[in-house]
């Protein structure tokens, strides 16, 4: 059963890499790769095989922090948008998704011990509070929320072993 399962993931992204360019060629079966259908900085109308209606697809190239090449293929179902319309409102979706990574990894949200409707209101109060604080530092110290995140538990881990070696101190004296 898991192997069909993956099988069949798998055949779902090998057909979204494949496209059509018209319809004809949808009901006749004649896909291409999306890497030849479109060119960076266009838009093209192409059909995929799980989908009855035209879908437009735009190449983006771009080169992260690293200066690491990367190509996305951003897709929207409304065709009449331009490529600057695609890739800006992708830069606004991706801010979406930096916000919820950073929530998620940055301030535990998603490790609430709570049971009750109370107390998970709380946690997501402090962890939106904790992401407003990191975000405020982020700012100040041109940092992002991970490198702060790394840096408070180093912090910590010193405080820490501070606080032993005293103990540890006391209990010699």
């Amino acid at each position: 059963m898991k192997t069909g399962e993956i099988k069949n993931s798998n055949h779902i992204r090998n057909a979204l890499r494949q496209v059509a360019l018209n319809k004809e060629d949808k009901l006749s079966g004649k896909y291409i790769s999306i890497k030849e259908a479109v060119s960076e900085g266009c838009v093209r109308s192409v059909y995929v095989e799980q989908l009855d209606f035209p879908i437009l697809i735009a190449k983006q190239v771009f080169k992260d922090e690293d200066g690491v090449t990367g190509t996305l293929y951003l897709t929207s179902s409304n065709l009449s948008l331009s490529y600057e319309q695609i890739t800006a409102i992708y830069q606004k979706r991706w801010k979406v998704e930096e916000y919820h990574k950073s929530i998620k990894s940055n301030t535990a949200f998603p490790k609430s011990p709570t049971k009750s409707v109370i107390t998970q209101q709380s946690h997501f109060i402090a962890s939106v509070l904790a992401y407003v604080k990191m975000e405020r530092l982020k700012v100040r110290v041109s940092a992002n929320h991970f490198a702060l995140k790394s840096l408070m538990a180093i912090n910590a881990t010193k405080a820490a072993w501070i606080t032993l070696q005293k103990l540890d101190g006391k209990r010699a004296a």
